[in-house]
């Protein structure tokens, strides 16, 4: 799967703006990450999953 599986795809992620900068957060972890870790509890955002599942039928038309 995946170019998709990064925290900044995932449900608990979240970016907040500081004034010395961003600062990006795991909700469900408890402590900072960064847009482009991976983790096993990785949950993607809707749209991120509609973008998956267009990709994956993308993938079948060009089996046929």
């Amino acid at each position: 799967m995946n170019t998709f599986h990064v925290c900044a795809t995932c449900v608990n992620f979240l970016a907040i703006k500081k004034e010395n900068g961003m600062s990006y957060f795991c909700e469900r972890l408890g402590y900072e990450t960064k847009p482009n870790y991976k983790f096993n509890c990785w949950e993607p955002k809707e749209h991120v999953k509609r973008l998956i599942e267009k990709r994956k039928g993308e993938g079948d038309e060009q089996l046929s």
